[in-house]
């Protein structure tokens, strides 16, 4: 059996906490989670990274936005506030967002290191970029900064 990753045993550990204090919610919500990575963690025959987990992590934050407008819209309060704490709830487990200067720095520094000149060369730099800015950046607008670097 695959070694759990550091965020899943964590959230597990939360969830068996929760469990324990009888929050029922909380414990549901981390259960989800967990089952998630334990699926991406099975289905990728690997011991997870710490990357891994955060890109399992924020597929299921972005889940849980769109889900959250979807009820929102159809008026269905009760269920878009339990899509709000399971999306705060997992914000809790990812490192923060960088900053839009940090973000133009590491672009910059990708972009010198590969040696790119043209768009057609993006994905050099977003190979260079994604690992360092994994689970810290949203990816399309981390390309769309690129391109824009790159002169597309």
């Amino acid at each position: 059996m695959r070694e759990l990753g550091k965020i899943e045993q964590r959230i597990k550990d939360d969830a068996t906490a929760a469990l324990k204090a009888g929050d029922r919610r909380r414990r549901e919500a981390l259960s989800q989670v967990v089952a998630a990575l334990k699926k991406e963690r099975i289905d990728s025959r690997k011991d997870p990274s710490e990357a891994d987990e955060l890109v399992v992590l924020k597929r299921e934050r972005k889940r849980r936005a769109e889900a959250l407008e979807l009820y929102e819209q159809a008026g269905r309060n009760d269920l878009a506030d339990q899509e709000r704490f399971e999306a705060e709830l997992l914000a809790a487990y990812m490192p923060e967002e960088l900053s839009a200067k940090e973000l133009a720095a590491m672009v910059d520094e990708a972009i010198a290191a590969t040696g790119a000149a043209s768009p057609k060369e993006m994905g050099k730099v977003m190979s260079a970029l994604m690992p360092r800015v994994a689970g810290r950046a949203d990816g399309k607008a981390l390309s769309e900064l690129v391109r824009t670097k790159l002169g597309g």
